[in-house]
């Protein structure tokens, strides 16, 4: 199974992404991930623009509504071409299932569909004093994913932490896709549940979404290159 290193693109609109990615010009193209801000400021356009320059894409908008708002809105999205989009796991295997019915095109094709279990920025506290979920977070993070899976989704968003758990109830081939990457030498920034990108790999993360490390560091492209270096141990 091949791995990857995903550069969130969060910036507030078009130029400022493609000043970014015009410093890797003429090098490997990265897979890029589209979160809300970028996408709510642009628009369809930008996916279709990143894609013209040969970037994969994770269209990273969590959808989580009704389960027939959420199938209508994925078979708008499947037209755009992207990689890998998502939903929330929390919005019940009926939703899940309709999002992957939504997103499957009249050929049979469609991107990677992933669930998020829990934001890497809610912490074990949170998750029952605010959220009232009894259970622990690693027993509700494999159970969600577990949900995910019977749904037929390919796999889920999780910390690096939860990896290896999420890959020993679900199955080696059960894609775990992990933000809250951090270098050693690095802040936290807000997240909680953070880890490097070596230790990423030795936990089982099949891919590790990277953002301020990357996008807001002096020269992102060496910042890039080492995260492909320590995950990839290229």
């Amino acid at each position: 199974m091949a791995r990857d290193v995903i550069i969130a693109c969060d910036f507030a609109g078009r130029q400022q992404t493609l000043d970014f990615l015009d410093a890797f010009e003429g090098r490997r193209k990265p897979f890029v991930k589209i979160g809300m801000e970028l996408f709510y400021a642009e628009g369809p356009e930008i996916v279709r623009e990143l894609r013209r320059r040969g970037h994969p894409v994770f269209l990273d908008l969590k959808l989580h509504d009704i389960p027939n708002t959420v199938r209508k809105a994925m078979r708008v999205l499947s037209a755009l071409d992207v990689d890998i989009c998502n939903v929330h796991a929390s919005g019940t295997i009926e939703m899940m299932r309709a999002a992957l019915e939504g997103l499957t095109r009249p050929d049979g094709t469609r991107p990677l569909l992933i669930a998020v279990t829990q934001l890497t920025s809610t912490s074990e506290e949170r998750l029952q004093r605010e959220l009232l979920v009894g259970a622990g977070m690693n027993e509700t993070i494999v159970k969600y994913a577990q949900n995910a899976r019977e749904a037929g989704l390919d796999g889920v968003v999780c910390s690096p932490l939860e990896a290896g758990m999420v890959k020993a109830a679900c199955g080696a081939d059960f894609l775990t896709i992990t933000p809250g990457i951090r270098f050693a030498d690095a802040a936290a920034d807000d997240q909680v549940r953070i880890t490097t990108p070596a230790r990423a790999r030795e936990l089982g993360s099949d891919y590790i979404v990277v953002g301020r490390p990357v996008t807001a560091a002096p020269d992102p492209v060496a910042a890039y290159e080492r995260c492909l270096q320590e995950f990839l141990n290229q």
